[in-house]
Order: C-alpha cells, then sequence, then structure tokens
C-alpha cells in the first residue's frame, strides 16, 4: 500500500511517499523539504505538499515528531508547531497513522535498512545481528539515543531520553571540561558535549589552554572549520568529540546489553571520514576487564540519506501490515 512517510523537525518538515508491505517498506519516494517557520502549522504544511503532489494524498501516514508522542498536545522543540494526535484523521484526511519520535524512526530505519546502507567504524566488519540488541546513538541538534531488540522474525524499538544521562569524564581535560561546564549549567548532560553546541564548549576549553579567545561564531562555522581543518583547535576539539562520543557509545553498549551499535544522527553522517581515523575506536573498547568482549562488537554508521522518514515509513508498517 502506499503512505505518506512524515519527518518532522524543529526547522525542517520531510515528506514522501512509500511503498509498505508485510511489515517492511519496499520503496521510499523522493523527500519533499519545506521550513517549519514558513508555515502555519503540521496542516498547512501538509496540504502544501499535497498541491505540490498534484493529486490526493493517500489516506495512510507515519510521523516522526521531534519531541515526545505521548499526550493530548505534542509541541515540537524549537517551533511554534504542535500536533493534536487525537485531531490527525480529520486534519490530514487519513484512515491510518502512526506516531512515533523521530530517534524511534532512526531505530526502525536501522532495524529494516539493506545492509549496504551501513558503514564500518570499528569492530568486525560483519552484517548487523539478526538477533539481540543494537545500541542506536545520534549527535546532531541534541544527542539522540534509542535500541532496536531483535529476535529471529521481528524487532522492537525503544526509543529513550539517553543523551541526557550525566557526562562521565574519563580523562584530566574532561575533568576540567565538566568543571567549566557545571558552573554554567549546574548538571551537565553527556548532550553538553556530544551534540553540534557540543564541539564549540570543548573548543572554548582547548582555547582557555592556549590563552587564545573564545570561538564567536556560530555553531555550523565552527564544524566547518573543524572538518576542513582551518581551525587547528577546531581540529583538536572534533578528536576530543570523537572520542568522547566513543566512549559514551561503548557505555550504552555495556548499559542495554548489545550485540552491535550503529551511529546516526546529522553530525554522525558529517564525520564518517573521519570518525574511523579518530580516537573512536580506542575509547569504545577501553572498558577494563570488557575490552576483549567490547572488541568483538560491531560498531556501524547508517548513510540512508533520510533516515528519518524512511523510519516514519517502517513504523507504520509495523503497525498496519504486518
Amino acid at each position: 500500500m502506499q503512505m505518506v512517510a512524515v519527518d518532522i523537525g524543529g526547522t525542517h518538515a520531510r515528506f514522501a511517499i512509500a511503498e509498505v508491505a508485510g511489515g517492511k517498506v519496499i520503496d521510499l519516494g523522493k523527500a519533499v523539504t519545506l521550513k517549519t517557520a514558513e508555515y502555519a502549522s503540521f496542516q498547512t504544511a501538509w496540504q502544501s505538499f499535497e498541491a505540490s503532489f498534484g493529486t490526493p494524498l493517500p489516506r495512510a501516514t507515519g510521523i516522526a515528531f521531534a519531541g515526545p508522542v505521548d499526550g493530548d498536545v505534542l509541541q515540537l522543540t524549537n517551533s511554534h508547531w504542535t500536533v493534536r494526535p487525537a485531531l490527525i484523521p480529520s486534519r490530514l484526511n487519513v484512515d491510518q497513522f502512526t506516531l512515533v519520535n523521530d530517534f524511534g524512526a532512526v531505530g526502525h530505519a536501522v532495524a529494516q535498512a539493506d545492509p549496504a546502507h551501513f558503514r564500518r567504524v570499528c569492530g568486525p566488519d560483519v552484517a548487523l545481528p539478526d538477533h539481540g540488541i543494537t545500541s542506536i546513538v545520534g549527535p546532531g541538534t541534541g544527542l539522540g539515543v534509542s535500541h532496536v531488540f531483535r529476535t529471529r522474525d521481528s524487532y522492537h524499538v525503544n526509543a529513550t531520553e539517553g543523551g541526557h544521562m550525566d557526562f562521565a569524564p574519563v580523562d584530566r581535560f574532561e575533568d576540567a571540561l565538566l568543571a567549566e561546564l557545571r558552573a554554567e549549567f549546574r548538571r551537565v548532560s553527556t548532550e553538553r558535549i556530544i551534540s553540534g553546541p557540543g564541539l564549540g564548549h570543548i573548543y572554548d576549553a582547548f582555547a582557555r589552554i592556549e590563552k587564545r579567545p573564545a570561538h564567536t561564531g556560530d555553531d555550523k562555522t565552527l564544524w566547518s572549520a573543524a572538518l576542513d581543518g582551518t581551525d587547528s583547535i577546531a581540529v583538536a576539539a572534533l578528536d576530543r568529540f570523537c572520542m568522547t562520543l566513543g566512549s559514551f557509545a561503548g557505555d550504552l553498549a555495556l548499559a542495554q546489553g548489545a550485540n552491535a551499535v550503529v551511529v546516526a544522527g546529522g553530525l554522525g553522517a558529517r564525520i564518517a571520514d573521519h570518525l574511523p581515523k579518530s580516537g573512536f575506536a580506542q575509547r569504545f573498547v577501553a572498558k577494563g576487564r570488557f575490552e576483549q568482549m567490547m572488541a568483538t562488537i560491531p560498531v556501524k554508521l547508517i548513510t540512508l540519506e533520510e533516515p528519518g522518514l524512511f523510519g516514519a515509513a517502517a513504523a507504520f508498517a509495523m503497525e498496519h501490515t504486518r
């Protein structure tokens, strides 16, 4: 059957027509991206997509939503949009819908994506296991965390707020970084470091060591300088970012009992070339008595172009077409 896949973020809403059957995504059409700031509501953005499509949309939709999906009124992070789940059928003219957290959608994408859409970061160069737990960590504007529990013939996705766990430093530099951030935020979550804005916090800590000015540009400019090598402190901050991500991903694997780990998120895609050459792998396995076990865990990066859209379609397929 055909359905509308939607991925709603604070800045953009993405739409595509998908074909689903037997609990799986058969095909995902070309994505159409709209800016949330340019539309009064999700309904008016939906109508704009329908107008561009040229014919009435399928009467089914899977929606990935950047924020909690429990409650009568859902507030989109960093946007004026609100969504009332009870009104989705009437306002969007659909008979069936599935609503999932955005990183829950990424979990569905990990569960259903073809092996060709995963790139090795470290660990054994094997396909993701067909049973057990796959931990998923996704740095972006924040830090997304979820996991997939696979059985031989099915899977279950659990989206979490694991990015808000306390930051755990593992050396003197990170001790100092934590102390500085604690003075500003009181409680320092891992997301304060492993996220888009987190690179700036690391940069400023390095700048203080060399008695240089803190960064004054936006996060996008700083990330560009780190990735293209035009700012040596930004390069050092990126290396430290990858190390910290490795530590956290390893902690997640231990906490969730994972036999595989997938890196996702917008920043995951941006650092795809840098990550395997960084200190990520060393930090990932550095778990004392469990180092040998950690070295057996495959760590992949998902390379799907639109994992949120694909995952929204996959979540719908699992609920309505099995």
